[in-house]
């Protein structure tokens, strides 16, 4: 690169590594040449971006901005390019992120298929049960669930998923099937992420109990072992409702299912390898979670 563009790449690089070296590595330059272009941008800029000491880097207030600035000019820059040569293969890197559990067991197998489709893209994809930005971060695509609120990101709906509240067949045996929503207040309940229970007509309960965990794994693996009553998305205990492992209680008072995004900022939507992929994630998500050629659940053997 060269006029305008340059140490642009560079200084993302670097942000992103946290490091001049990790940055110089993965972009392929020498260290000398990393700090060499970021020196001139910030000559250029007349502002320093990094706050650099002996042991760390961070950004300052004017790097934070430009970082974002200049992650979305290089993102736009590539995806116009695409755009142009959009009767040819889907190319390039694509970074994906999801949540552990849906990413492991259903978005993982399709995007295996589609990285052996398509042999000119490559993928990272990072499983993060917290919601991370994905312009600051430089993702391409995000899978979320529920209500979205950034304004800067555009939303595809490509599956839904429904909830149910279950218990093992012994916790019932010994405690009893709760039959009103308000019944549960007599129950142990195992809690994950959502303080609220979710239930038709808006209704809602605030589960108690002496185990939570950010894992839905941990919450399904308490409740198979007769520990009390969780609320999960069908799918972590679908195979186990099958076997008899976990009865459902309360169905008739299920909630509406919850939609499943692809979300991705507003310029993606112009990129061949974010929009191939958005379209393989809605012919092939729903059937997954439905149980339809999933793969083997690691609770299942």
């Amino acid at each position: 690169m060269s006029g305008a563009w340059d140490g642009i790449e560079e200084f993302v690089s670097v942000a992103r590594a946290s490091s001049f070296t990790g940055a110089a590595r993965s972009f392929g330059a020498s260290v000398t040449h990393m700090s060499r272009s970021v020196s001139r941008l910030e000559a250029r800029l007349g502002s320093q971006l990094f706050h650099r000491t002996t042991r760390s880097l961070s950004l300052t207030e004017a790097g934070r901005h430009f970082f974002e600035t200049g992650s979305r000019l290089i993102a736009e820059r590539d995806d116009a390019i695409a755009a142009m040569t959009a009767s040819s293969s889907p190319r390039g890197h694509l970074r994906i992120t999801c949540s552990y559990t849906l990413g492991e067991q259903f978005i993982g197998p399709i995007l295996r298929g589609y990285a052996q489709e398509y042999p000119e893209i490559a993928i990272t994809c990072d499983l993060d049960n917290d919601v991370v930005d994905l312009i600051r971060d430089g993702y391409d695509l995000a899978i979320r669930t529920g209500h979205l609120e950034d304004s800067r990101l555009v939303a595809t709906r490509v599956a839904s998923r429904a909830m149910a509240t279950v218990a093992s067949p012994a916790y019932l045996a010994e405690h009893g099937v709760p039959l009103r929503i308000g019944d549960l207040k007599a129950h142990a309940c195992l809690m994950g992420s959502n303080s609220l229970w979710q239930f038709a007509r808006g209704e809602t309960f605030r589960p108690e109990g002496r185990w939570k965990a950010n894992s839905g794994i941990m919450v399904l693996e308490a409740a198979l072992e007769g520990m009390g009553l969780c609320q999960l998305p069908r799918f972590y205990a679908a195979p186990h409702l099958r076997s008899g492992a976990l009865r459902e209680v309360l169905s008739a008072e299920c909630p509406e299912d919850e939609p499943i995004w692809a979300v991705y900022p507003r310029p993606k939507h112009l990129s061949p390898k974010v929009s191939t992929l958005v379209e393989r994630l809605r012919s092939e998500l729903q059937g997954r979670l439905n149980g339809e050629d999933l793969p083997s659940s690691p609770l299942t053997g």
